[in-house]
């Protein structure tokens, strides 16, 4: 059994990373739209394609294999790191949009709770002419009134009158004894021998 040279090994290593890279893409390119999935399905093909040398041709020339790997397995790891780094940015900015739009959705519901309730404007019933009252019916077609004026009647008449002036009568219409008597009412002396002349001149 003849020794492995080490450019030998070296190209069995590259077929081993180009194996593991194109199991690593096609894994990838399951979660990637159909258009990047279909690119990357391609490059694992590829590494896939890298990594089956047979050992004939690894004997015969082991640079030349191990350098194929390693191309294939370069290309398949960065389309599949880029193509995953692209879409978790994606992902991540979509994410960031969902929260910003519910941050404001839920900032919107807050100052709407917060705000003061507008009140409903008060209907304004239409106007309506006021009923037109009926004419007053005179005074004195009422009964209770009638009769309440008819009692009065006497009392106005008397405050509206004037007194009568109760005049003196003349004192030589009086008789002696009236006279005399009024003298002494008005404390007169010497009356009681005069005439009814001389009385009269005395009171008037």
């Amino acid at each position: 059994m003849s020794k492995t040279t080490k450019p030998e090994r070296k190209a069995l290593f590259a077929l081993e990373d180009a194996a593991a890279a194109a199991r690593f893409a096609k894994k990838a390119a399951k979660t990637l739209p159909t258009k990047q999935a279909k690119k990357l399905r391609e490059l694992a093909k590829d590494a896939k394609d890298a990594s089956d040398a047979s050992k004939k041709s690894i004997r015969k020339d082991p640079k030349k294999v191990a350098k194929r790997a390693d191309r294939a397995t370069d290309r398949a790891l960065t389309a599949a790191e880029t193509a995953l780094d692209r879409q978790q940015k994606k992902v991540a900015e979509k994410a960031k949009k969902k929260a910003a739009e519910r941050k404001a959705a839920e900032k919107k519901a807050a100052e709407k709770a917060a705000a003061p309730k507008k009140a409903a404007p008060k209907k304004v019933a239409p106007k309506t002419a006021a009923p037109k009252k009926p004419a007053a019916e005179p005074i004195l077609d009422d009964p209770e009134l009638a009769a309440t004026i008819t009692e009065l009647a006497p009392i106005s008449e008397a405050v509206d009158q004037p007194a009568e002036v109760v005049l003196p009568e003349p004192l030589s219409s009086l008789s002696v004894v009236a006279l005399r008597a009024r003298a002494r009412e008005q404390g007169r002396t010497g009356y009681s021998r005069l005439s009814k002349a001389q009385l009269v001149d005395l009171l008037s």
